[in-house]
């Protein structure tokens, strides 16, 4: 196995541990409680701080800032993790905070994902596999982002949202509740325009599955009598559906929160004066 290089010019802090075959650039600056997996590349001026773990084959990009302290003013300095997968691409600018210990203590992203340039992921973050967040997408606090989902550039998610599977939200999108998984989703507020054909059949999913999930759509979003009136009739009509079913399981969810986010439930307050997510 190859050992790491680390440019001459890089601050590598007593008690950070490095993989074999990390590469670290000029300039880059590695926390002491930092745990960087076999194969990841520190690009020249990153900082990676705090208590933050990565896998293996991470990519994280110049003046990116990973593991900072949350942007939250109840954290005083607790020992929370920011928890990162394998194969991600970090670009330029990205900033990733660590938890709080109100959501739980850790702020995690998991394998293959790509953030674009200047992207912000806030405390408390939970991201999936094979996401894409195009450049300058702002997370806020406790924003929940299910596999395969693509995030618009400039769009901003409320904290406590959550976006579903195969979701596609559309660039400058506001995103103020939950996104079902299979939808896109453009607007401002952002709304549910129609189903995620291109991004199902890139996945593999068969012309009559796409089918099924767009007419149960139109049931649930174009009919003139109320949405929750169709839950159980498609339950019944696409009980062989993986993909109706878990459209309306995640309805039924949002239904259940403030405001359409179903991590949000009703009765939760927030302390004044305590914003979640920067």
């Amino acid at each position: 196995m190859s050992r790491s290089a680390v440019h001459p010019t890089a601050i590598l802090e007593e008690g950070a541990e490095l993989a074999a075959g990390v590469t670290v650039g000029p300039y880059a600056v590695i926390g002491p409680h930092v745990r960087i997996g076999p194969g990841c590349a520190i690009h020249a001026h990153a900082v990676l701080l705090g208590r933050t773990v990565l896998g293996e084959g991470n990519s994280i990009h110049s003046h990116a800032v990973v593991g900072g302290e949350p942007q939250d003013l109840k954290y005083r300095g607790e020992e929370t993790l920011l928890r990162i997968g394998d194969r991600n691409q970090i670009r330029e600018g990205v900033t990733i905070n660590r938890g709080t210990l109100q959501g739980g203590g850790e702020t995690v992203l998991g394998n293959d994902n790509l953030l674009m340039a200047n992207c912000h992921v806030a405390h408390d973050c939970r991201i999936g596999n094979k996401v894409i967040l195009a450049n300058a997408v702002m997370l806020a606090g406790h924003v929940h982002i299910h596999d395969q989902a693509n995030i618009g550039g400039g769009a901003g998610i409320h904290h406590f949202a959550t976006v579903g599977r195969f979701a596609y939200v559309g660039g400058l999108a506001r995103v103020t509740s939950d996104i079902p998984p299979f939808t896109v989703v453009e607007g401002h507020p952002g709304r549910p325009r129609a189903i995620n054909v291109v991004g199902l059949r890139r996945a593999g999913y068969s012309d009559d599955r796409i089918a099924q999930v767009k007419e149960a759509f139109k049931q649930l979003f174009r009919a003139d009598a109320p949405m929750q009136d169709s839950w159980a009739q498609l339950e019944a009509q696409y009980r062989g559906s993986e993909e109706v079913l878990e459209l309306v399981r995640f309805l039924r969810a949002c239904g259940g929160g403030r405001h359409g986010r179903q991590q949000e439930k009703p009765g939760r307050r927030h302390t004044p004066g305590t914003p979640h997510g920067g």
